[in-house]
């Protein structure tokens, strides 16, 4: 460290603190590289590749953009059998749950079928979770329907409708797949825990109440979403409510919930609830051909078309005046998607103690859903209620999905029929059971007790969806979260330090009320980078930190402040609107006879320090490893070589001129 000279001629050499090491400079390219290494490839997917043949790296790219290729190999009998059984069990729901949710979207329940064949099969070969298992889901349903029915009528103009949900699927999969192949997964990062508590629980609540129209048997009801409109819509037709459909949806509701509250007593029950809905459907459809019921108010399915999934790359509107719409719908259901499926995948993956890759996840999930819109398919994700059973049933990979598939297929190709007489009243009991599970009010709770703004978050998405739109409500979520993002970087907290006693720690005198000011001395730490949209904060921060100080300094008969130590420990990285601030804080320290002191300046920091010359102007014998090395130097100068107390005052006496 170099000599510090007191007033007068006055060395000292006997406190030698450790000097702060500036980095050395590395050139642009190579910072470059490694900036966006960290930014894009903060796994290193690249690792496996080094020291390898080029056949080697061929295979190695092939197993890591088709997952099945790496784990096939090492398939066993075993896992085959676990598999079939959770493939099954899964089937039995992916049946109704996909005709459930074709109904909730205003698509033909056919389409529902076909989007639980192809997208599975995709999924299988690119996915990296062994327990998500694909299909339709509530939300995206929801979605499409509120954003797709404002512009065009599904019944009015059903084919335009069914094209732009497939077109919209087209786009949604375009944007999952973008995602994932340019490491862009964090995106979907801004949709926080809160936000998609609350935005899922706005959009169960919704959906429940949407589910009333088959409930009461009404023929007409509003394509709006929000609560208003539903009640109005329900409670206008008094008159047209039927009494048969009403007894049928809540028996069958009943039934589902007491099948689910059965299988959460016990887990080794988790197949009752499983099974449940399919049940359902066929104890449905047997009392209806029974009873004749459909001829007494009771809508039912009616015929479904035999055979796969037509292709349907030459239904895609990409010429259609909604094109827009279609593109907009895609990217917000997209994201939805998105958010739901590796949220679950993640949260399987962490039971069985294994990895899953965001990225891609992300890909497998465009890119099925890209296959699947040329499939007569709208949009797949992976549901939690069909998941949660795949990880209960004891799936052991991907090949439950390919069970899945198979076994939808049969009844694409053999098996329609059968659902001529199942009842819509129990398509919407099945939904309204599934989304009362989603309508997680102990998390809010939760929220609340632990983080206000988490809650306010959680409650201004789904008061959005509810009394709103579910697109105003995602709005709404997303805007409070990049508030709360934005105020964090602007207003980011500043401490002062004590001296916990008997050692050499320094912490927050808020956290620690039994640490010790230092007299003479103030330590502020700074909790946050420093860029252009705080520093001007922070300036004015620090200025009445030190105001307070000489205050409190002054009003207890203290030793006179003589030293501000800013500990920027915290302070990962600094603009050159953050050096200014510092340069401004400096000066201001200069005009008031205090000594700026800076601590433990991270690497980015001090690199940027000493290209600006900020270090020549503070002085390199003023900054220091730690905050108990600036202390020290600062107590050592207090006691051995007092600053030039006049100027201090004569300074003091020009501010208050």
């Amino acid at each position: 460290m170099v000599q510090e000279k007191g007033n007068g001629d006055n060395t000292y050499n006997e406190y030698c603190p450790h000097r702060v090491a500036i980095p050395p400079t590395k050139p642009f390219s190579k910072a470059l590289k490694a900036s966006l290494k960290e930014t894009f490839f903060p796994d290193d997917p690249f690792r496996q590749f080094k020291n390898q043949s080029g056949l080697r790296r061929l295979v190695l790219g092939l197993q890591y953009f088709v997952p099945i290729l790496e784990w096939a190999p090492r398939y066993t009998f075993s896992f085959f059998k676990a598999d079939l059984i959770a493939g099954i069990t899964i089937a039995s729901l992916a049946v109704p749950q996909g005709i459930s949710y074709a109904n909730l979207a205003n698509l033909p329940p056919i389409i529902g079928l076909y989007s639980s064949f192809v997208p599975p099969l995709v999924y299988a070969m690119l996915g990296s979770s062994r327990d998500l298992a694909v299909g339709t889901v509530a939300v995206g349903s929801l979605l499409i329907a509120s954003m797709l029915g404002k512009e065009v009528s599904p019944t009015e103009n059903p084919k335009l409708y069914l094209q732009l949900a497939m077109t919209a699927t087209f786009f949604a999969g375009v944007f999952q797949a973008l995602l994932g192949f340019l490491r862009l997964g964090f995106v979907v990062d801004f949709l926080s825990h809160a936000t998609i508590v609350g935005f899922m629980s706005g959009a169960a609540t919704v959906v429940c109440l949407q589910q009333l129209k088959g409930v009461l048997g009404l023929v007409h009801f509003t394509h709006e979403t929000d609560l208003i409109s539903v009640l109005h819509s329900i409670f206008s037709q008094l008159h047209q409510w039927r009494w048969e459909s009403g007894v049928l949806g809540c028996c069958f509701v009943f039934f589902l919930m007491l099948t689910k509250y059965l299988s959460k007593r016990k887990k080794v029950f988790f197949w009752i609830n499983a099974l449940a809905p399919l049940t359902s459907v066929i104890l449905g459809s047997v009392l209806v051909y029974l009873t004749h019921a459909e001829k007494h108010g009771v809508q039912v399915i009616g015929n479904l078309k035999k055979g796969l999934n037509p292709l349907s790359v030459g239904e895609l509107a990409f010429g259609s005046a909604y094109m827009t719409l279609a593109i907009k719908t895609g990217i917000v259901v997209g994201i939805i998607g998105l958010a739901e499926g590796v949220a679950v995948g993640r949260s399987f993956a962490i039971f069985k103690n294994y990895h899953i890759d965001g990225n891609k996840e992300m890909i497998a999930f465009g890119m099925m859903n890209i296959a699947g819109s040329c499939t007569s398919c709208y949009l797949t994700a992976g549901p939690f209620s069909r998941s949660a059973v795949n990880f209960n049933a004891g799936c052991k990979t991907a090949v439950s999905n390919i069970v899945m598939a198979t076994a939808v297929m049969i009844t694409l190709l053999f098996l329609t029929p059968l659902f001529h007489y199942t009842p819509l009243v129990v398509l919407s009991a099945i939904i309204i059971t599934a989304m009362l599970g989603l309508i997680d009010y102990e998390s809010a709770i939760h929220l609340w007790k632990i983080d206000k703004v988490d809650f306010l978050v959680c409650m201004g998405a789904y008061l959005g969806v509810v009394f709103a739109s579910v697109e105003i409500g995602l709005i709404i979520a997303v805007t409070i979260s990049l508030l709360r993002v934005l105020l964090f970087v602007a207003r980011p907290r500043t401490f002062v330090l004590g001296n916990i006693p008997n050692s050499m720690i320094y912490r927050s005198t808020d956290q620690y009320p039994t640490a010790n000011n230092i007299p003479g001395v103030l330590i502020l730490q700074i909790d946050a980078p420093i860029y252009f949209a705080n520093s001007n904060y922070l300036r004015e921060r620090i200025s009445r930190w030190i105001s307070e100080e000489e205050d409190r300094v002054k009003s207890s008969g203290e030793t006179s402040l003589h030293y501000v130590i800013l500990d920027l420990s915290s302070v990962g990285s600094i603009d050159t609107s953050g050096i200014s601030m510092l340069e401004e804080a400096k000066k201001s320290a200069d005009r008031k006879g205090l000594k700026l002191v800076l601590a433990n300046p991270r690497s980015e920091v001090i690199k940027k320090l000493d290209k600006s010359k900020f270090i020549d102007a503070i002085g390199q014998e003023w900054i220091y490893l730690t905050v108990g090395e600036a202390v020290a130097a600062c107590n050592f100068m207090l006691h051995t070589c007092k600053p030039n107390v006049s100027a201090q005052e004569s300074n003091r006496q020009d501010e208050n001129v």
